[in-house]
């Protein structure tokens, strides 16, 4: 369902956005020395599509221009190539001053001393925390040292194709339980011959709402906050659903990625982080709107506020340049001007307000997490281990794999569980 009605900028600014996205590393290596003329250079790495390396290439060359003597090298690559790279940087002893960073990664990076401590940089008046919503300035606060600094929130949400929605009678609304949603798929897959969802089994941040609403969670401070005998059943329906073609055909998935099986037709919805929602649209020929999340009792979501960040690395040999340069991402109003929504609604009430989404997806997505706030669903994000990357990736792979054909739901529960001890041990 879209939902392209005007911001309203009191209630969005009452988002609750409490701590909220394999090699053994050295610390982190130092930053690029001093250039001529008393400049200073640091590097800057983040992970994203073409059109975000745009986006924070102005971004740095507005920074250059307002800080003369600071110059910022960039570099990015898609996701997993940029972990990869970072991990061989990091244990070479040169990583970046500054990267793109995620909650996932915060406990195993500090474990191994790779991130800058920015407290005492904030400390100093070289990187300013005030104006950030709800209590977003401690998103990246372990253990009393801050590790990063957030650019935007985003929740987790339902995308649909309208048209296959509306088609099917079915209208998604908040309050509505997972019964209702299922319902909705088979009406879906009987009246269009189109599978209802993408198949949700494999995305973990999904799971771990599903285990909120029941009282539970994903991850403990130090391990997993669930058993083998929960996630059995959970694979078993998943499959089931995916003989039965509620779910879409996990071949054909595989076969067009990257690109999103929502948009290239191949179901009526699937589970994304709703700041994502702007890539349906670029990819796809449909209409794309943001639903909520089902339930199990109706009133539970167990959503929660996630955010990329910045970070620095704990060697720089320029700390003082690093929190300016993060400042300067986090604060300055014309940054966000030119970033939008691609990381997410802006951290900041600066940028907040400095930025007025013109078209439908940025509206959408600014009216979805307004509505989340005000229906009271938002909880503090559960804690994520030192290992919980490798997790992430573990039922990501597993998961596909199980709706492969590839394994049994009872061996497929078995393998992911001893990744997962085997990941929480090394890390």
């Amino acid at each position: 369902m879209s939902r392209d009605n005007g911001m309203d900028r009191r209630r969005l600014l009452k988002l609750a956005g409490l701590s909220a996205a394999g090699l053994g590393l050295t610390a982190a290596g130092c930053g690029a020395g001093s250039g001529s003329g008393g400049t200073v250079t640091i590097r800057h790495s983040w992970w994203g599509a073409d059109d975000r390396a745009k986006k924070v290439q102005q971004c740095v060359a507005l920074f250059e221009k307002k800080h003369p003597k600071i110059k910022v090298k960039t570099d990015f690559q898609q996701y997993a190539d940029f972990w990869k790279k970072f991990n061989t940087q990091a244990a070479g002893g040169n990583p970046p001053d500054v990267i793109q960073n995620a909650v996932t990664f915060l406990r195993k990076y500090e474990a191994k001393n790779v991130l800058l401590d920015l407290a005492p940089q904030a400390e100093k008046g070289n990187l300013g925390l005030d104006g950030f919503r709800a209590g977003l300035e401690k998103f990246a606060e372990i253990d009393g040292k801050l590790l990063g600094v957030p650019v935007g929130s985003n929740s987790m949400a339902l995308v649909i194709d309208e048209d296959a929605f509306e088609k099917a009678g079915v209208t998604p609304k908040l309050g509505w339980t997972w019964d209702e949603w299922y319902a909705g798929l088979e009406k879906i897959r009987s009246t269009q011959k189109l599978a209802g969802d993408s198949g949700p089994h494999g995305v973990m941040y999904l799971y771990d709402m599903v285990l909120r609403q029941n009282g539970k969670a994903f991850f403990t401070e130090d391990g997993m906050g669930f058993s083998e005998a929960e996630l059995l059943p959970y694979w078993t329906e998943a499959l089931a659903r995916v003989k039965d073609g509620v779910y879409a055909d996990p071949k054909k998935i595989e076969q067009i990625k990257p690109a999103l099986a929502l948009a290239k037709g191949l179901s009526a919805g699937e589970f994304n982080w709703d700041n994502f929602s702007v890539r349906y649209g670029a990819e796809g020929k449909g209409r794309y709107g943001l639903a909520p999340v089902p339930s199990t009792d109706g009133k539970r979501t167990g959503q929660y506020l996630g955010s990329l960040m910045l970070s620095g690395t704990a060697r720089t040999k320029h700390p003082a340049e690093v929190a300016t340069f993060i400042g300067f991402m986090t604060q300055d109003p014309e940054v966000a001007r030119i970033m939008g929504y691609d990381r997410g609604v802006p951290a900041t009430t600066a940028q907040f307000e400095a930025y007025q989404p013109a078209d439908a997806p940025d509206k959408a997505i600014a009216a979805y997490e307004t509505e989340i706030a005000d229906a009271g669903v938002l909880e503090p994000i559960t804690p994520h281990p030192a290992g919980a990357d490798v997790i992430e990736a573990a039922f990501l792979r597993i998961g596909t794999d199980l709706s492969l054909g590839k394994a049994s739901p009872q061996d497929s529960v078995k393998q992911f569980f001893s990744e997962a001890e085997t990941a929480l041990a090394s890390n």
